[in-house]
Order: structure tokens, then sequence, then C-alpha cells
């Protein structure tokens, strides 16, 4: 994960805050086992930076260690999973 990214389990998001701008990667937990990646979100100011894709490996990071099955409820993430089919497609649910 890289060191910018915060996890706050307690919120159910990854999070980070770069020269005054945020983004975020909200998820919940709707099964047992299963992650649901719901909303990501980056302010203009750190869009097209690769910020999005950052998160997004966090997340998947985290799901992976903690052995979760993963559903994109977020569009974003439902792309991001799909261009990277050959390392996420065994974590789908």
């Amino acid at each position: 994960m890289s060191d910018s990214i915060a996890h706050n389990a307690q919120n159910q998001e990854f999070t980070t805050l770069r020269k005054g701008h945020q983004a975020e990667l909200a998820y919940s937990f709707p099964a047992d086992g299963v992650i649901d990646f719901t909303h990501t979100f980056v302010d203009e100011g750190l869009r097209g930076q690769g910020v999005a894709d950052e998160l997004a490996r966090a997340g998947l990071a985290f799901a992976k260690d903690k052995n979760l099955k993963v559903k994109t409820s977020c569009t974003f993430m439902a792309g991001f999973v799909k261009r990277h089919d050959a390392e996420y497609a065994d974590m789908l649910a």
C-alpha cells in the first residue's frame, strides 16, 4: 500500500490528502467474507495523476490480505478490476 494512502476501518474507507486535495475509496461488507467497493472520489486537483488507481490497489490489497471476495458497485472499481482482470479476476464474488 502506498505510504500516502490511509485506511480508516471505522469509516470503511481508504483516503489520501495531497496538496490540500482529498481522494477516497469507500467500501462496505454486505456479507461475511465479501467487501463491496461502493464509491470512489478524487478531488479535481488530483485527477489525472493515478490517485484513483492507487486507492484501488490499496483496497484490493486489503481484500486479498483479508481473503475477502470482491464486489464492485462503484463503476470506477468495476472498470479497474476489468482492466486488470488477470490480477484480480479470482477475487470477484
